[in-house]
């Protein structure tokens, strides 16, 4: 994504400002990049017919813009107008056991994105699925079948501005020192880490090596909590 040292810090509006726990917020951009790398699914939130609705879908983005990709007939994605829209991606990284339940909670990682998306066409929508894939599956877009036309014309690509956005972090053992320190307390890790592949029947082909790589390897980065 070139020279990240030189974009500016994350935005300070009303919608993104950290008015509690500001000592979990992070104002570098590189740490929005850090959560939007870690993961690959998204959840999308838009108004559908007057009411709330969140969609999980996949995601890619760039040192501008997160991509999030669905079907046409998505009603969630038929926002490609004036309606903004608000993008969460969230890495739990473990469960953080206080000696008082009220003192209980997550390390975790989390970015906030609000924006109005744009619906791509032509090159730039075809740019878009390929950072989509290579982030979803890295060496894919080179190894499998590019969209067809009938295929892109059925496919949704929005791309949504990083110009506001929030991202906090939680990490390290629970904040309850002056607690009796008669019961355990402490950090319970979660870790999720990718599977050795299962071939499709109908293959006949070996598993590649960018698929072969990514078996054994966790998702998400190190854990803070760790």
């Amino acid at each position: 994504m070139g020279d990240l040292s030189a974009l500016p810090s994350l935005s300070a509006s009303e919608r993104t400002r950290h008015r509690r726990l500001r000592e979990q917020g992070r104002t570098d951009r590189e740490e929005l990049f850090a959560v939007l790398g870690a993961g690959f699914v998204c959840h999308l939130g838009v108004i559908v017919d007057g009411a709330p609705m969140v969609v999980p879908t996949v995601y890619g983005f760039d040192s501008d813009h997160v991509y999030v990709h669905g079907s046409v007939a998505s009603r969630s994605l038929a926002t490609g107008g004036p309606a903004p829209v608000c993008v969460t991606v969230t890495h739990v990284d473990g469960l953080v056991l206080a000696r008082s339940v009220f003192e209980h909670g997550v390390n975790y990682r989390s970015a906030m994105i609000y924006g109005v998306p744009r619906a791509l066409e032509g090159e730039e929508k075809l740019e878009a699925l390929r950072l989509l894939t290579e982030h979803t599956a890295p060496g894919q877009w080179d190894y499998a079948r590019r969209p067809n036309r009938k295929e892109l014309a059925a496919t949704t690509i929005l791309a949504v501005p990083l110009d506001e956005a929030s991202v906090k972090v939680r990490q390290g053992p629970p904040d309850d020192a002056d607690d009796p320190h008669d019961v355990w307390a402490g950090v319970l890790p979660l870790a999720a880490t990718w599977q050795p592949p299962v071939t499709d029947p109908l293959s006949a082909r070996e598993v590649p090596a960018h698929v072969r790589l990514r078996a054994g390897t966790r998702l998400g980065g190190e854990s803070p909590g760790d």
